[in-house]
């Protein structure tokens, strides 16, 4: 199992998480998405088939796309 921490700008609210979270949790291997609109931060916990990069791609795809925490 795979932990990441991704900072994801685009973030304004509770509804911009949600969204993450519904969009994440179809793909398969996701196990846990947790997002604050605070800090714009996404956790994600994911095993094989899911992948960093098939996630950061998803990210992009619904227009929130990610970048490393500072």
């Amino acid at each position: 199992m795979e932990k990441i921490r991704l900072h994801i700008p685009n973030i304004t609210c509770s509804h911009c998480v949600m969204t993450i979270k519904n969009e994440l949790n179809e793909m398969e291997g996701v196990k846990d998405v947790q997002g604050d609109p605070q800090t714009k931060d996404v956790a994600i916990e994911f095993e094989k088939p899911a992948s960093r990069e098939a996630i950061e791609a998803l990210l992009e795809e619904i227009n929130y796309p990610s970048r490393l925490p500072a």
